[in-house]
């Protein structure tokens, strides 16, 4: 059974990365047939894409805990609050060691601060009570809402002002497509000078997205599922620590696919409104259905989630800081600054589920 599952994650990871090529691909050469930033795209349908995985996971503990699981509200917790800063910290961070990310001005004054505002909103309605009820996932999901208007609202108003990134965009992607095909000879050459030739076409670039996006929320699930059978079936780790770890990462992994291969591409904008859109979806909608799905039962919120909702917080605090430094860009400091924090927050939230240390008594709101 062990070596189906650790085939499982081969599998998956193969299908990740595949599929975040055509992702990619496909909404950035859509960005440009429409004249839409990337980023744009990145914050709306790349964004609710990559968070499908996190939004079936907290639906299934949704309906665990309304049926009187409390695994269901430890993994909807740990999901949402973990992917969120493997996000910032993790794929941010990452990508911000592999290029200069700029930041755009929408995300330093409106869309950073807007997640941090809905982040510390998270917080307040877990407090109260200790639990989130079904009318809070309700708010949750209603705000998003609001938030989508907004963002659609914004990219019709300035669509024709962004004509020319959109154009850069499908420049950049053709410029690739040039220097591979001086690589390669024979068949592989000619397999991608097909491609390049299809990726003119409107329907072939919707097909490729909406393939792309199958084979990465596929490799995410076969990913988590794997992962989390290895780390609980065979080496015991408590279901907290696997959701915050195991399955935020795994559920992470389309962001940071897709993000890692468009900053590769030199595609920035679709890999900042990536990150910063799917953070949002995943406090607003994605914890929002968590919540409703599990209907009067409530999620618990204890001490262990209001720590790693601070971290979340602190973790869009210092993205803000750093956007308004070098240029309004995020380099190798910021990237190495992020991961540093990571593995440091992690470290201890490992060694005080094993008992190595104890969980620091942090003070509730109410």
């Amino acid at each position: 059974m062990a070596v189906l599952w650790i085939f499982a994650l081969l599998v998956g990871f193969v299908l990740l990365v595949k599929g975040a090529d055509f992702f990619v691909d496909g909404a950035s050469g859509i960005a440009a047939k429409l004249k839409v930033s990337t980023f744009i795209i990145g914050l709306t349908v790349v964004a609710v894409g990559t968070s499908a995985p996190e939004a079936a996971v907290s639906v299934i503990g949704g309906i665990k805990a309304s049926m009187g699981d409390a695994s269901g509200a430890s993994v909807i917790m740990g999901n949402v609050l973990g992917s969120n800063m493997m996000n910032i910290l993790l794929i941010l961070g990452i990508s911000a060691l592999i290029a200069t990310i700029p930041v755009e001005k929408s995300s330093r004054y409106i869309e950073i601060p807007f997640l941090i505002a809905i982040s510390l909103l998270f917080l307040l309605l877990g407090d109260i009570g200790k639990s989130f009820a079904w009318y809070d996932g309700l708010i949750l999901l209603v705000l998003y809402a609001v938030f989508m208007t907004y963002t659609i609202y914004m990219a019709k108003r300035n669509k024709p002002a962004l004509m020319e990134q959109s154009l850069s965009a499908e420049v950049a992607t053709e410029g690739e497509v040039a220097v591979r095909r001086e690589g390669f000879g024979g068949f592989m050459d000619n397999v991608r000078q097909k491609y390049a030739s299809l990726c003119d076409k409107t329907w072939f670039l919707i097909v490729i997205t909406i393939v792309g996006l199958a084979m990465v929320v596929g490799g995410a699930q076969l990913v988590v599922d794997g992962a989390t059978y290895i780390a609980e079936e065979l080496l015991h780790i408590p279901t907290g620590i696997v959701a915050l770890t195991v399955v935020a990462f795994g559920t992470s992994l389309p962001e940071l696919v897709t993000s890692i291969s468009a900053a590769k591409k030199g595609d920035m904008g679709l890999a900042t409104g990536n990150i910063i859109g799917s953070n949002i979806a995943n406090i607003l909608l994605v914890a929002g259905l968590g919540f409703v799905s599990a209907a009067g039962a409530g999620v618990a919120f204890d001490v262990s989630s209001l720590a790693d909702g601070y971290l979340s917080v602190i973790a869009a605090a210092v993205l803000l800081i750093f956007s308004f430094f070098n240029g309004n860009k995020l380099g190798k400091a910021a990237g190495c600054t992020m991961l540093a924090i990571l593995i440091a927050y992690f470290s201890y939230r490992i060694c005080a589920a094993c008992g190595v240390c104890e969980m620091i008594n942090i003070p509730t709101i109410f």
